[in-house]
Formats: C-alpha cells, sequence, structure tokens
C-alpha cells in the first residue's frame, strides 16, 4: 500500500499477498473461460448459419447482468494463455481439479486447427489447394495496435499453414521483421500492405485486426479474405469469416 499509493491513484488492499495473487489469477480465469465460451458458441453458430458477432452484439444491449466478448483464432499474450494453468497446476497439490478452466484452454488452444481448416475449405472451393497457395497473414501481433508476439495465435497459424505445403508472408506495421522466439521462427519481413501484395495472394488471412491496417483496400484487392476477428459483417463471396 505504502508504495502503489504513491503512484496508483485508487489501491484496493486485501488481507494478504495470496489473496491478491489469486485475485490477479480470477480476472485472467474470468477472461479465459468466457473467451472459451465465445469461441465455442462460434463454432456452434457457424455450424447453423449464424453470425456470433450479431449475436453479441445483441446481447451486449442488456444492460446488465452481460459482458461481451469477442471470439478470435486463439489467446495471446503472457497472463491469459498461462497463468490460469498455473493454477490448474497448483490445485493438483491440493487433490483438486479445475474443470472449468482446462475445459476453457482446450476450446482456446484448438482454435488456430480449427482457422486452419477454414482456410483449407476455402480454397479447396475455390478450386485451390492449400500446398503450394500463396497465404498472407495480416498481424502477428496477439491483439490489435501492439507489437506483443507473445503466445500470439498468429504464429501457430503460419507454422500450421507451413507445415501443410503452404506459401506463408505476413504484414503487420508492428512488427517489421520477425525476430526468433523461444517457440517460433520465420526467416520473414513484414510485407507491405499493397494492391499488388493483396492481389497476389490466393488467401488474406486476417489474424489480428489492427487499425493502421487499410481495411477497404484489403476487401477491394484480396481474392479470398478469412477474417478471424470478425471485422467483415457484410457477406461477400471473397469473405469467409473464421
Amino acid at each position: 500500500m505504502a508504495l502503489y499509493g504513491q503512484v496508483i491513484e485508487s489501491v484496493v488492499p486485501v488481507s494478504s499477498t495470496r489473496a491478491a495473487e489469486m485475485t490477479k489469477l480470477l480476472e485472467n480465469i474470468h477472461r479465459t473461460v468466457n473467451i472459451g465460451l465465445v469461441n465455442e458458441l462460434k463454432v456452434v453458430c457457424d455450424r447453423m448459419g449464424i453470425d456470433i458477432h450479431e449475436v453479441i452484439r445483441a446481447a451486449a444491449t442488456k444492460p446488465f447482468g452481460f459482458t461481451p466478448y469477442d471470439p478470435g483464432p486463439g489467446l495471446g499474450g503472457h497472463c491469459i494463455p498461462i497463468d490460469p494453468f498455473y493454477l490448474t497446476w497448483k490445485a493438483r497439490e491440493y487433490g483438486l481439479n479445475t474443470r472449468f478452466i482446462e475445459l476453457a484452454g482446450e476450446v482456446n488452444t484448438s482454435m488456430p486447427q480449427w482457422v486452419v481448416a477454414k482456410v483449407v475449405d476455402a480454397l479447396n472451393e475455390r478450386g485451390k489447394a492449400v500446398k503450394g497457395a500463396r497465404i498472407l497473414v495480416l498481424g502477428l501481433a496477439y491483439k490489435k495496435n501492439v507489437d506483443d508476439r507473445r503466445e500470439s495465435p498468429s504464429m501457430v497459424l503460419m507454422e500450421l499453414l507451413q507445415a501443410k505445403g503452404a506459401e506463408i508472408s505476413y504484414s503487420d506495421p508492428h512488427v517489421p521483421r520477425f525476430l526468433p522466439m523461444r517457440k517460433h521462427d520465420f526467416d520473414l519481413e513484414s510485407v507491405p500492405l499493397t494492391a499488388e501484395a493483396l492481389a497476389a495472394a490466393d488467401c488474406v488471412l486476417l489474424a489480428t485486426d489492427h487499425d493502421r491496417f487499410d481495411y477497404e483496400l484489403i476487401k477491394a484487392h484480396a481474392p479470398l479474405i478469412v477474417d478471424t476477428r470478425g471485422r467483415y459483417r457484410e457477406a461477400a463471396a471473397h469473405i469467409v469469416r473464421a
């Protein structure tokens, strides 16, 4: 309290450092579980032909009792994908299983495979195999308008597509060059997002919806867009929601 009170306007005291740590874990777990829920519903809605983003927007008009969470291609950052599983590990020391956390983790970590399946299907419908396909990934950071790549699903998407024989490139205004990471390494630099670069790709995969991307340019020149973020709300023959 003495330390943080000097620089933070409102400090909330709890009874112990253990309670404080659990408070932070609860916040991360709350997001993990709710993101897992909407990711699972996204798959259900996709099969039923329902726009999950429209459903979330409508539910969010309720003035109480509902907090909107957006689905996506997976989880990233240093907290949400990792910290909840620390508690899962710790709980086993007490003979407990944290089933909600583990189930949410299974759903969220399966999202890159689901997105890749959507890419494969979308290419196949256009008579194009994923092997040899030129796929431009938009966004390496785990969330919009930052350069933080920690645990970003973009790298998993790139690896899965590359393993299937796709030719991968990326564009991210916040990550000019791919620097090696603990688990991932690509010898790539960010491609300028031009009409020519978009038209040359067989598929443009929107993984992170940075505000600096020109979405009208993308829509006008990409022959196929796989949108994992719900950026494109209108129905179009060359836009696939994932």
